[in-house]
């Protein structure tokens, strides 16, 4: 098939499966465009570097992608000030996200590179500002099902395609193995990967529901087009060799968080519900998990490692994780500052773009301090997602589900330390839209039940 006639099927596809989901979510605003663009930036990779194929220094920012970035800001304080929601009782609730991005900047101070890490930081407020937005809309939790439905309606079909079609942007090769790897719409091949399992949790979740709902459908093939994006995203998560393990990382991310997915709903049909302090467990567990790791050489999880095909070395982490030690031991309480670590020329001198571990690249940054009020922002979000249980099994299982995949990923992989990657922005959205005491949104007087307020 002709690479442009592929090209336009598949928007064809993706614009029908998108007015189909408009009409299934019809209470949800136009403006939820916005953090919607945001996320399928955050999700795939910057503008500017769509015109750069083969760049893929995450520090290129070009004035294109400030531009959108600026005209982003811009819209989302609009939309929030025509909208008149208690902003004050959302962070009142959320202590330890407004405590954790309070500490961000407060160690700008101590930054080798505060411009860039005040740059950086800029960025953070805008996630919060996106959260907010769709915290905003008249039914948020329908707001957040139609964006993370947008989200792989959109980047699973395209990416398939830029890889068989258009490999210059959807195909990468190893800058030291020179195998060729699928990057997609993403940056590289473990932001596939990731984009991969958050769309595959979120796709298993919807079609639960609707099996188990069992109502009429805007579209009776709805459910038919979302197992076959499943199944899309287990393909390109299988890479070019078309390995289970070809991502071992997002792969066991991915088993972990359907396994505690699937324990929850059990406890449920049984009559139970998991407790808070064994939620908490698991996640302190697997937090901890994580940053023995990185002091271990990996010994904690190379049984896993060896079981998907790994080397000794994971794949050259453990390699990584012992040079970066002795920087993280200059600094260990309060680290580099937020975003004052890696910059172009780290990246060169250590040979790799990231720490490869969430919670090593969180201590480096804003040190043990840091990394504790990343814990407890977790531990915060689990426990709300739990309590979650009571109102809405289904959003609850989905909620501790994507907190379990973060917990796991970030073990090999880094996400945890910033909320502009896409999985923790997701955390980030449900804490904030959780907000149930302060959710209802004033509506003029006189307005209808439904109604929007002016300015939508």
């Amino acid at each position: 098939m002709p690479p442009l006639l592929a090209l336009a099927l598949c928007l064809a596809a993706v614009v029908f499966l998108l007015r189909v989901e408009r009409k299934q979510c019809p209470q949800v605003t136009r403006a939820l465009w916005v953090p919607t663009v945001w996320m399928l930036i955050v999700a795939s990779r910057p503008i500017g570097l769509w015109f750069n194929a083969r760049n893929r220094d995450p520090d290129v920012s070009g004035p294109l992608d400030l531009g959108v970035l600026i005209v982003l800001f811009l819209f989302t304080l609009a939309v929030l000030a025509r909208r008149r929601a208690e902003w004050a009782g959302v962070l009142k609730e959320s202590p330890w996200l407004l405590a954790l991005i309070v500490f961000m900047l407060v160690s700008i101070i101590w930054s080798e590179i505060p411009d860039v890490s005040l740059k950086r930081w800029i960025k953070e407020l805008l996630a919060v500002l996106m959260a907010l937005a769709v915290f905003s809309e008249p039914h948020a939790r329908q707001a957040m099902e139609s964006l993370f439905r947008r989200i792989t309606y959109i980047l699973i079909p395209f990416s398939l395609i830029l890889i068989k079609y258009f490999p210059v942007y959807g195909v990468d090769y190893g800058p030291w193995s020179g195998e060729q790897e699928w990057i997609g719409v993403a940056q590289q091949k473990n932001s596939l990967a990731s984009l991969c399992i958050i769309s595959a949790i979120f796709l298993v979740w919807s079609l639960i529901k609707r099996w188990r709902d069992k109502g009429p459908s805007v579209w009776k093939y709805q459910f038919h087009a979302e197992a076959l994006l499943l199944l899309l995203a287990f393909y390109l998560l299988g890479g070019p060799d078309h390995s289970v393990f070809y991502s071992a990382t997002s792969t066991y991310a991915f088993l972990g968080g359907a396994l505690v997915c699937g324990w929850v709903l059990l406890l449920e049909k049984l009559g139970k519900r998991i407790k808070a302090g064994t939620l908490t467990a698991v996640i302190v567990f697997l937090i901890l998990l994580g940053v023995a790791t990185v002091f271990i050489s990996g010994s904690g999880i190379r049984f896993f490692a060896a079981s998907a095909g790994r080397d000794a070395t994971l794949t050259g982490r453990t390699q990584v994780w012992t040079s970066l030690l002795p920087v993280v031991m200059r600094s260990p309480v309060v680290g580099k500052g937020f975003g004052g670590f890696w910059t172009s020329r780290t990246r060169e001198v250590f040979q790799i773009s990231g720490a490869h571990s969430g919670y090593l690249d969180v201590v480096l940054g804003i040190g043990i301090v840091g990394l504790l009020l990343v814990a407890m922002f977790l531990v915060s979000s689990g426990r709300r997602a739990r309590d979650e249980l009571s109102r809405d099994v289904g959003w609850g299982v989905l909620w501790i589900g994507y907190l379990i995949v973060a917990a796991v990923h970030n073990i090999g992989e880094s996400s945890i330390d910033t909320f502009t990657a896409q999985l923790t922005a997701i955390l980030l959205i449900f804490t904030v839209c959780s907000s149930a005491k302060v959710r209802e949104v004033k509506k003029p007087d006189g307005a209808p039940d439904g109604a929007e307020p002016a300015g939508r």
